[in-house]
């Protein structure tokens, strides 16, 4: 029961964290007013972050949050291509309409630049969970490579998600990120299926 009310109580701080920087952007955006909108303490602030830089990596956490709403809510009828494609398509839209393009491209560089805990790898995280998931889920029906692993999938497919985002973080944001993955997403899936 504690330790499910302080993740509570971190989700959020993230949660309000992220909202803040959307509207009034990071620099703007005091601790204050990120205790304040969410409804928690400075001591609980600083018992999960040391400083507002610190959150720039939490961004993992408010994609697994969504995760955890799409699992409760994902159609269980739909084959493990069409939630993959489905998942995709929610995240990417959560992203598009609220997280700057700034921010995404700072959670990549803080990641690539820290020495500790990368949390876009961590294998613990609702992502991988529910990847793992649909990916086994693919192999029993028959749908992928026989000569690919779950692990060989789900890593194919989440290297293709980070450069979907990468590559809009570098272009600034200026196409429909949602939009153009629907595009090339079952492109991408094709290539992990068995031959028809």
């Amino acid at each position: 029961m504690a330790k499910a009310k302080k993740k509570q109580t971190k989700g959020r701080i993230v949660a309000a964290a992220w909202q803040l920087f959307y509207k009034q952007g990071y620099d703007a955006t005091t601790i204050d007013d990120i205790v304040e909108a969410s409804g928690t303490s400075k001591g609980s602030f600083y018992h999960y972050f040391s400083s507002k830089d610190e959150l720039l990596g939490s961004l993992s956490y408010l994609f697994d949050d969504k995760y955890t709403e799409l699992a409760e809510t994902i159609d269980p009828d739909l084959d493990p291509l069409e939630k993959l494609i489905y998942l995709n398509r929610e995240l990417f839209l959560m992203i598009e309409n609220t997280v700057p393009v700034t921010m995404l491209s700072q959670l990549f560089s803080s990641q690539l630049l820290t020495k500790g805990e990368r949390h876009m790898l961590d294998p613990d995280r609702m992502y991988y969970r529910l990847l793992r998931e649909i990916t086994i889920d693919g192999q029993r029906q028959g749908l992928f490579r026989d000569d690919l692993s779950i692990n060989d999938i789900m890593k194919a497919y989440s290297v293709f998600e980070r450069g979907m985002m990468y590559d809009w973080c570098l272009s600034s944001g200026n196409y429909p990120l949602c939009q153009y993955s629907q595009q090339i997403l079952p492109l991408f899936l094709k290539g992990l299926c068995k031959a028809d």
